[in-house]
């Protein structure tokens, strides 16, 4: 066995922080939905939380908000942001539209035909294809920090698939019990190219709305709130 194959590399895949989104678009893959005050806060909390980590890749999403919160860790550290587009968001067909908690936007007939199979979804990106683009493009930041530490800058459901893969859990879930919450840290610690640990932390907990938190319920959500893309 070789050195190399005994060598760290831990990727951590992050979440961005919150965006601003008044009027509730579930934006997807749209351009134009950047960070809030919040959550360029956000970005700076996680980036002094890695000040001391010996991050040597910093690599996002194309999505301007993924960008954003990549910045201020890519800085602490010298380092310019790649960009891959496998970080992306998933693709959703109610992209650019708006859904109201309780406003029985998935009971309209004209969404129905979207809705028959959850298992796929078949509303969206097949969760398959998108535990095969991440998972790719985690072995490319570990390439690329071999023996250090990676920073990946996703969004929330690619994020929960490629780990609930990884920790060989089924890939449908329910959307609220996900434990990725905004600028969330889940970190894969790598023997060489294998994954040994998950690892997941909140180094922004403190500044996420209580009911942006996994495991919310909607009666939680601030009265008019939305739900949207993440």
């Amino acid at each position: 066995m070789t050195d190399r194959d005994q060598e760290l590399t831990v990727v951590h895949l992050m979440r961005h922080g919150e965006v601003h989104n008044p009027d509730g678009v579930l934006y997807g893959r749209l351009d134009g939905y950047h960070l809030s005050e919040l959550g360029r806060k956000m970005a700076d909390r996680v980036a002094e939380h890695l000040t001391d980590r010996d991050i040597t890749y910093v690599v996002a999403s194309p999505l301007e908000r993924a960008q954003e919160t990549a910045a201020p860790i890519a800085a602490s550290h010298g380092l310019q942001v790649a960009t891959d587009g496998r970080l992306i968001e998933a693709e959703n067909v109610f992209q650019g539209k708006t859904f109201g908690v309780g406003d029985g936007a998935l009971r309209r007939p004209a969404n129905w035909k979207y809705l028959t199979n959850p298992f796929r979804p078949s509303w969206g990106e097949p969760y398959v294809d998108q535990v095969v683009r991440m998972s790719a493009a985690l072995d490319a930041a570990k390439d690329a920090a071999r023996g250090h530490e990676a920073v990946c800058v996703s969004h929330q459901l690619p994020i929960w698939v490629v780990r609930s893969f990884v920790e060989r859990r089924r890939l449908w879930h329910d959307p609220r019990k996900r434990q990725c919450t905004l600028a969330s840290l889940t970190s894969f610690t790598y023997r060489g190219d294998r994954i040994v640990s998950v690892g997941y932390s909140e180094p922004a907990r403190d500044l996420v709305p209580a009911h942006l938190l996994a495991g919310a319920k909607a009666k939680d959500a601030p009265s008019g709130s939305k739900s949207f893309g993440a």
